[in-house]
């Protein structure tokens, strides 16, 4: 399960009643923030989801409206008197922003561990996995998806007609092939097949790349950049590496989500909502972000299940 918090949906600067584009996600006891722009702390604290449960930052790219609200978010976390390290994760020169930018933030009561990235990697957070893709944009800048994979069901009634002992099931669930008296049984034997797990995709300063569909694709939940509206708006957005509300659906679309929230607004576009029909014609299941957009992203149910309960309830 991901609860996921949309803290703001705004581009370039902050504005009244829009704060810059930024995403909070909870995994159990776990939050992972998603862009760290000026003024991102106010609308962590309004989430009420806590700061010091923060556990990683993923920045997309370093221009200020992504990551200018880290060395304050830096200095509350230290008054909070947190002991843990803290893993950032970005692009190329990651180091040497985070050097500069904790030049006001010098002394810290927890470790800051930066981690250089140059998209393609795929690697494990506790019970998620992260895997990045390299976009186009004037800096080198990342998107993300955030996976909880979801394990295979175990058939006791498998277990039993093969005559697997009960202490040893266990082992067979975590994926361990078994030995007893002579006989084998690998995990296969037991299982279900593969069941999907849960999937987030954050998207944003881009222009659309053949890339990005199969990156997110079965995604539950699609965040992405929306830069401009009006399709008359296409130059401005080729020429500053964005996109249009379209070209967002378009990606959902060809990528299989299931819902899409767009973000990311240009301060002059001042009514996302009078342009979100050019999205839904594409995507129907697209939404215009605000802070405060708050979704839980859970396991779908299974066949078996809903078969079961249909039963159980009839």
């Amino acid at each position: 399960m991901l609860d996921v918090y949309l803290l703001g949906s705004g581009g370039m600067m902050p504005l009244p009643g829009r704060w810059l584009s930024s995403l909070l996600v909870r995994h159990g006891s776990s939050l992972l923030l998603f862009d760290c722009g000026e003024g991102t702390q106010i609308p962590l604290r309004a989430a009420g989801w806590g700061l010091r449960a923060i556990d990683a930052i993923f920045l997309t790219h370093y221009h200020a409206d992504h990551c200018s609200g880290l060395p304050g978010l830096l200095l509350t976390l230290g008054n909070a008197e947190r002991v843990e390290p803290l893993q950032i994760y970005g692009p190329p020169g990651l180091h040497a922003v985070v050097r500069g930018l904790r030049v006001v933030a010098p002394q810290l009561p927890f470790a800051v561990e930066c981690h250089e990235l140059r998209g393609g990697e795929e690697f494990a957070l506790g019970e998620l996995r992260v895997h990045t893709l390299a976009v186009r944009h004037s800096l080198p800048c990342l998107s993300y998806t955030l996976e909880r994979p979801r394990g295979r069901r175990f058939l006791p009634e498998r277990a039993r007609a093969l005559g697997v002992p009960l202490p040893l099931w266990k082992r067979l669930q975590r994926g361990e092939t078994v030995e007893w008296e002579g006989r084998r049984v690998p995990p296969e034997a037991v299982l279900g097949p593969p069941r999907p797990g849960v999937k987030l995709a954050f998207v944003t300063d881009t222009r659309p790349l053949p890339s990005i569909p199969p990156f997110i694709a079965g995604a539950q939940l699609f965040v992405c950049e929306g830069m401009y509206g009006d399709p008359a708006d296409l130059p401005r957005a080729i020429e500053n590496a964005h996109m249009l509300f379209r070209e967002a659906a378009a990606l959902a679309r060809d990528g299989g989500v299931e819902r899409l929230w767009l973000t990311h607004f240009s301060p002059a576009l001042t009514d996302p909502h009078a342009w979100l029909h050019e999205a839904r014609a594409i995507f129907p299941a697209t939404t215009i972000g605000r802070t405060g957009l708050t979704i839980t992203l859970r396991f779908a149910e299974d066949t078996d299940d809903a078969a079961s309960a249909s039963a159980q309830a009839g």
